[in-house]
């Protein structure tokens, strides 16, 4: 949450001149007209934080990494609200007209940013102007608010400076808490990013304009009071209008963005789920993105999942866990393996097995291996997974199959600590294979898993699969198809821990499109490009980058 006593210390400490000096002819007691202030700003502080989430969310899910979006938005954010209470202050002589003035505009800066945010990713490609545009116009009006509604609650009763201070910001940090609360739990999930904007900015435009045109209805002229009624009363309009058109606006940026094909568009609790492709045909025509991101490409899926997965299966073999992986493509090469016993997958997001089980194009890629009575699934995330006591010394070969490690909320299933919750889980000789990026596009980045494994206490052999015909898995970069910008290799780490005899990639079996041949001088050409003596990734101190 903000802190919003960034505002606070531009507060106007002079006694108010002009209309503002004047007591309030208010319609009710001083005490209820009080009430109704705090319970503006309580409305207000809700709607405010609202926006910032929904900006923090949507930036995150657009542009990625979503600790560089977050500080954007809060230090661009704090900043301009400083600014908008400076400037709060030319308007204290007419602090009704002021603040209802400013709560339309905020109503409807914040209801449409997320819908201009999207929209600007869309066509332009680019939402990162967008994002710093609305956060420094948002952080301004939001910073207007507390200076007029001090001078407008100062007009019902004068009161100490400190006293009428700490009413405020009480009123405003519980509100932001209940908002704060409402966008995870209610906005998010029952009406979507652009929608609960809309909402919000609907509410924050009735409360502030409920509040001056009737409690201070007599500081206003006539010929005023009709003019701000007319400008909230179509800011109301404006939002409804965008509301109601929302789901085809969506469904237009949607086709910008991925294209005319788009066959299934899912928002989870966890994630936007897209499927792209015809819906008959060959299952190689299939695209699913999560989070705009491709993770699955169907002209070269299989290049992925043969890399990723075989060169750990050259041994014992009977107990397999799948992190990650809820499309059921890696677990349907480890079902190759007619003498696997057991498969775990474990997928945080339920809506990516549910699609992987009943997409028509999906499930025929995949081979249908949920109707396999060796599959397991688990809805958890992989970190809570390992840790459970009943994980340790149960797995003969552990698959990562992980968005890339630049991608921030994936960082920490990349850290020592998690593979060292993974050594713990294998039987001896077990081995795990690792998604590691891409080794061309991001050095760095691959070279510190190798590093993290490492310092783990595993032996590992880096390797590569080249040959992309597509931009998947492609991490941050959204690019739908081929493209000259997007990574043209694979890179994966098989690792095991010291005591294991034999640790090498080669000796597998039934690969359709890779070779052992082809894999061992892969590795062989990829460990002399090592960079040597980097740190490893922890928890505390994540050392990724995004490409």
């Amino acid at each position: 949450m903000i802190d919003r006593s960034a505002s606070g210390g531009v507060l106007p400490a002079p006694e108010p001149r002009g209309a503002a000096a004047r007591p309030a002819a208010l319609p009710v007691r001083p005490r209820t007209g009080r009430l109704l202030v705090l319970a503006t700003v309580f409305v207000c502080a809700a709607c405010g934080l609202v926006y910032e989430l929904e900006l923090l969310a949507l930036a995150s899910y657009l542009i990625g990494d979503s600790v560089t979006q977050a500080s954007v938005v809060l230090s661009v954010m704090v900043f301009a609200m400083g600014v908008g209470s400076l400037l709060a202050k030319r308007l204290r002589g007419a602090p009704a007209a002021g603040f209802i003035a400013v709560e339309a505009a905020l109503a409807l800066v914040g209801g449409m940013s997320a819908t201009a945010l999207y929209a600007s990713f869309a066509w332009l490609g680019e939402s990162r102007p967008a994002l710093v545009g609305f956060s420094l116009t948002i952080g301004v009006l939001i910073g207007a608010e507390i200076p007029l509604l001090m001078t407008l609650i100062q007009r019902i009763r004068r009161q100490d400076a400190g006293g009428a201070v700490a009413d405020l910001f009480a009123a405003d940090y519980v509100g932001a808490l209940v908002g704060g609360l409402a966008f995870p739990f209610l906005l998010l999930p029952l009406l979507g990013q652009l929608t609960g904007a809309m909402l919000t900015g609907m509410v924050n435009a009735a409360v502030g304009g409920a509040l001056v045109l009737w409690l201070f209805r007599r500081d206003l002229r006539r010929r005023t009071r009709w003019l701000l009624m007319a400008a909230n009363l179509t800011v109301l309009a404006v939002l409804a209008s965008a509301a109601v058109l929302a789901e085809d606006f969506e469904r237009i940026a949607r086709n910008a963005v991925y294209g005319g094909e788009v066959r299934v568009a899912v928002q989870t609790g966890i994630q936007e789920l897209v499927v792209t492709g015809p819906g008959t045909g060959s299952p190689r025509s299939l695209d699913l993105y999560l989070d705009g991101r491709l993770r699955v490409s169907g002209y070269d899926e299989y290049r992925y999942h043969e890399a990723l997965v075989h060169p750990a299966m050259h041994g014992r073999h009977a107990r397999v866990l799948v992190l990650g992986g809820g499309d059921g493509l890696a677990a349907r090469e480890v079902l190759r393996y007619h003498d696997v016993e057991a498969v775990t997958v474990v997928e945080l997001d339920p809506g990516v097995v549910r699609l992987a089980r009943t997409d028509p194009m999906l499930s025929a890629l995949n081979g249908r291996v949920y109707a396999d009575p060796r599959v397991r699934v688990s809805n958890s995330d992989a970190f809570r997974f390992l840790r459970a006591p009943g994980a340790q010394g149960r797995y003969d070969v552990i698959v990562s199959d992980l968005p890339d490690p630049g991608i921030t909320p994936s960082t920490k299933l990349y850290s020592q600590e998690f593979y060292g919750l993974a050594a713990r889980a294998l039987r001896p000789g077990g081995r795990i294979a690792v998604h590691a990026g891409s080794p061309s596009a991001g050095p760095r980045t691959y070279w510190t898993v190798d590093a993290t494994l490492r310092a783990a206490g595993l032996r590992t052999v880096p390797y590569t699969a080249g040959g992309r015909l597509s931009g998947f898995p492609a991490g941050p970069d959204r690019t739908p198809g081929p493209s000259a910008a997007s990574p043209q290799d694979w890179g994966f780490v098989l690792a095991a821990p010291a005591r294991t005899p034999e640790l090498r990639v080669g000796g597998e079996a039934g690969l359709r499109s890779l070779t052992t041949p082809a894999l061992r001088a892969a590795a062989h050409d990829t460990a002399r490009l090592r960079i040597p003596n980097l740190p490893p990734s922890t928890l505390p101190h994540p050392r990724y980058t995004t490409f």
